[in-house]
């Protein structure tokens, strides 16, 4: 059984009477985030060490419950000690600490005692040694916390157990230079904080590999996503926001103005970075949902745009075309191959179908997304073969 630890205990530097653990972040407070980290790494049970109750770390901890997962507050390893399951593996998350979801996963799971390290002292806490500093987060028994719990009363808990965790002789596990890019480290500022949910929100959009993703759609949701998060906009907004945008698209086309097609970009644009804030705040069935609407919106697209082309030449090849792209692309995705980078994607056909259909050469640019949807599927065949 995995069950986590958060710990919240420190003001915020520039918010005298402030818990540093409610400052906003992505949308929500970094004790939510903390917690849906946890959450999606498998934990079963979640503890919040405190000083004293806010009315805002009170709301924090209720909202963090409504992910099916029971949270409990604590004062002290006895009380940590006592709720926790006895055979459980803990995940400790210090106070403050930004982070993604691939170093608490990587922390995770059953094992021995083991800590995230670091030779970086800006995402660190604690010097553990001469070389290396702790990182912020850990994995320990819960039999860690009883070891501690007969210790004074004015001994700091987040501390003491680190060193506890140490001195059990610890797997130093080194944490990856792209967690620091991503925003990795400790932070009680509320100005920082905001950046360092920026830098999270970036690593998120990156993670969408396809050269359309990556290059466009992902550098508008970068844009995009921190004037959202800043003006508390609901997700739904963006998803309602590209549906219409798609659903522009097809009856512009289907009313004979190929142009319209133009119009699903920003629909698009919209649909992920909707899914890029749906995966920082934990909503992984409505990031999976936006990022289908993507490739639904681009195949009605395309066959708008070929049905319109077939009616226009009298002739069933522009429809053709579309229904080949639409089922290879329905077919390579079927594969489960890993995604390179020059492969094609719904949303990438869409964006090189648009200049065709400005131009006025729609029947090429059909042509020209079957047959790239076609050597993507042979691509995604052959990476799944296996070879001799």
């Amino acid at each position: 059984m995995l069950a986590g630890l958060i710990f919240a205990t420190e003001d915020a530097g520039d918010r005298p009477g402030v818990l540093a653990a409610t400052l906003p972040f992505g949308g929500m407070t970094l004790l939510e985030y903390q917690a849906r980290l946890l959450v999606g790494a498998g934990a079963g049970h979640i503890l919040v060490a405190v000083t004293r109750m806010t009315p805002a770390l009170l709301g924090a901890v209720s909202r963090a419950a409504k992910r099916g997962v029971p949270v409990d507050v604590v004062r002290s390893p006895e009380e940590a000690a006592a709720k926790v399951h006895p055979l459980a593996s803990v995940v400790v998350v210090a106070d403050g600490l930004v982070t993604t979801d691939d170093v608490v996963d990587r922390v995770a799971g059953e094992g021995k005692d083991a800590v995230v390290v670091t030779q970086e002292p800006s995402a660190s806490l604690e010097r553990l040694d001469a070389r290396y500093c702790w990182a912020g987060v850990a994995r320990a028994p819960a039999q860690r916390l009883a070891d501690i719990a007969a210790f004074p009363a004015d001994y700091d808990f987040q501390s003491t157990l680190l060193r506890a965790i140490v001195q059990a002789g610890a797997e130093q596990i080194p944490l990856p230079a792209s967690a620091v890019r991503a925003g990795h480290g400790v932070e009680r500022e509320g100005a920082a904080l905001a950046s360092r949910s920026n830098a999270v929100l970036a690593a998120l959009t990156e993670r969408r590999t396809s050269w359309a993703d990556r290059h466009v759609f992902t550098r508008i949701a970068r844009l995009v996503l921190p004037k959202v998060v800043e003006k508390a906009l609901p997700g739904w907004l963006l998803t309602a926001g590209g549906v219409l945008l798609g659903g522009g698209a097809v009856a512009l086309v289907a009313a004979g103005w190929p142009w319209g097609a133009a119009v699903a970009l920003p629909g698009v644009a919209a649909l992920a970075t909707g899914a890029a804030l749906s995966a920082l705040r934990g909503e992984d069935k409505r990031a999976s949902a936006q990022e289908t609407l993507i490739a639904v919106i681009s195949a009605v697209v395309l066959l708008a745009l070929g049905a319109a082309e077939s009616r226009a030449d009298a002739t069933w090849d522009g429809l053709i075309l579309a229904l080949v792209t639409v089922a290879a692309t329905a077919i390579g995705e079927r594969t489960q191959a890993r995604v390179r980078r020059w492969w094609g994607s719904p949303a990438a056909y869409l964006l090189l179908v648009v200049p065709f259909a400005i131009a006025g050469r729609v029947s090429w640019g059909l042509a020209a997304v079957a047959a790239y949807a076609f050597i993507t599927l042979a691509a995604a065949v052959e990476s799944r073969r296996e070879k001799p």
